[in-house]
């Protein structure tokens, strides 16, 4: 993972060309009614379709396939952590050399390979079957659909947006690192998470946090627990808090279900906070020095906000966008639905006017820069893509792995979320669990609302477990090194999740 404050551009121009053409291309196809008529589409054709139903009759890709995804995945994990491979993964270039690569074989596959019908679900589901001939186009043309329109640009664009707008807010500031201090702004990132992202919240606060604490000398434990709490735990409350649990919404979960999670919410990051008090109070802050604590006594600057607008407003914005641009549901109890694509539309109109009319001084004094945002779009676009043939095993096939408890969804889930992305992790155990029968239970989206609470729990919290469960995670580590603080190795990390974490997800297990 790169520096998200290294090679920052020397201009926003480009950026803001791009947002315009795209929304001018946008407001042309509406003039000639194509986003009406891709609405009107979805809604005629329905959201779910049972593909283990004698109707559909899908007959899902062989295991193999999903070699290409677990190859992108392993990558992600070892490639930083190799001496020969860690400096050429830190170009954006190379990484989508790799994942555009191996989505290039799953497509291939389906072009070339697949004999049976694929479930479209753009623009509402449709079985498409294999053409006639050696090369089947349609066939790699609607796995396309299904990940890159219907999955990957919402996706992205609401990840950009967040990213984007909070780069242009700055909070500085050098207050006295005390215990008490340090717990109130690990608990601010933990409310703000699940409203700004967790991408948001952390390149908000950690920079404040990190200056805070320059005078001291033990500040590697602050970072860690920034990450549990910042970077995952706080992000379950909403769905712009943390990327699965956005997939879930673009899969039909009503926007304020999650909510519902706010008992476990409060259990792990109210634990967490109390851990750190205690550990900073009694611990750590009495084995700094005099000298050092002197000098952070005396050497204070009060908190200090620039940026606030038009930024804030813009990020409200960004949550009323998420909440009513559904195309498949209609706005507030009438009868119209959003236009396709209009909620990405908003969200690039609003990442423009950050641009516009916030402070380039800000920007400059955070030292923001795309090249995070670039990096999560280069893998995440062959992500979308190598996933599609293990969704369509897990569809069909799902029932059989055994897993019917919301505690064997809840550690599956959370373990692969440890070392794998957490976004598409979740989506996998989610379209496990739509294969399932409900039994009558209270349902979300084709899934048992217990069932989903512990998909979404262990997708978000779990994701806290290592370095790579959660994008912000080597941010946030990569931001604490430029400052000076030596943070722990891949495994040296996971001594305090190991021992802090997983003690507390025990105890989520049994509010499951």
């Amino acid at each position: 993972m790169t520096d998200p404050t290294r090679d920052a551009p020397r201009s926003d121009k480009p950026v803001i060309a791009a947002v315009a053409i795209v929304l001018l291309l946008y407001a042309g196809s509406a003039a000639f009614n194509l986003p009406q008529q891709a609405t009107e589409m979805t809604n005629a054709a329905g959201h779910h379709v049972d593909p283990t139903s004698a109707a559909v009759a899908l007959t899902p890709p062989p295991f193999w396939t999903v070699i290409p995804f677990l190859l992108l995945l392993a990558a992600i994990a070892v490639f930083p952590l190799m001496h020969r491979t860690e400096h050429w993964w830190e170009s954006n270039l190379h990484r989508f050399y790799v994942a555009a690569g191996l989505g290039l074989i799953t497509l291939t596959y389906y072009a070339l390979l697949h004999a049976h019908a694929v479930d479209r679900h753009f623009l509402g589901h449709a079985v498409i079957e294999r053409g006639p001939g050696a090369i089947s186009w349609a066939l790699p043309w609607t796995i396309l659909q299904n990940s890159i329109f219907n999955e990957y640009v919402p996706f992205i664009i609401l990840l950009f947006c967040l990213y984007s707008i909070t780069g242009g807010i700055r909070i500085e500031g050098d207050l006295p690192a005390r215990p008490l201090t340090n717990t109130a702004f690990i608990g601010v990132g933990a409310l703000l998470a699940s409203f700004i992202g967790t991408t948001g919240a952390a390149m908000l606060l950690i920079r404040p946090l990190l200056e805070t604490n320059s005078e001291r000398r033990h500040v590697r434990h602050t970072v860690v627990f920034f990450i549990f709490v910042v970077c995952n735990c706080g992000g379950c409350l909403l769905p712009i808090g943390d990327p699965p649990l956005f997939l879930g919404y673009l899969q039909g979960v009503d926007f304020l279900w999650t909510l519902s999670l706010w008992k476990e919410w409060l259990l792990v990051n109210g634990a967490l906070l109390a851990i750190y008090y205690i550990w900073d109070r009694f611990f750590a802050y009495p084995r700094e020095t005099r000298p050092d604590l002197v000098v952070d006594e005396l050497r204070t600057r009060r908190m200090q906000f620039s940026g606030l607008w038009p930024n804030v407003l813009l990020l409200l914005g960004v949550v009323l966008s998420v909440a009513l641009l559904d195309p498949s549901k209609p706005v507030l109890g009438t009868t119209w639905h959003p236009w396709m694509y209009l909620r990405e539309a908003m969200q690039l109109a609003l990442i423009g006017l950050s641009l516009v009319l916030g402070s380039a001084a800000v920007r400059q004094a955070n030292r923001f820069s795309y090249a995070a945002i670039i990096e999560v779009a280069a893998l995440f676009l062959g992500i979308f893509i190598t996933m599609q043939p293990a969704l369509q095993i897990l569809s069909v096939q799902g029932g059989e792995l055994g897993l019917t408890e919301p505690w064997q969804f809840f550690w599956s889930t959370g373990m692969l979320s440890s070392v794998l992305d957490n976004a598409p992790t979740y989506l996998v155990f989610f379209k496990t669990a739509q294969s399932l029968h409900a039994g009558g239970a209270d349902t979300m989206a084709g899934v048992a609302v217990h069932i989903l609470a512990a998909i979404s729990l262990g997708a978000v919290f779990m994701g806290a477990n290592t370095y790579i469960g959660n994008g912000p995670n080597f941010m946030v580590k990569t931001i604490a090194e430029s400052s000076g603080v030596k943070m722990p190795s891949f495994f040296g990390y996971m001594v305090y999740s190991v021992c802090i974490l997983i003690p507390l997800f025990v105890l989520v297990t049994f509010m499951l």
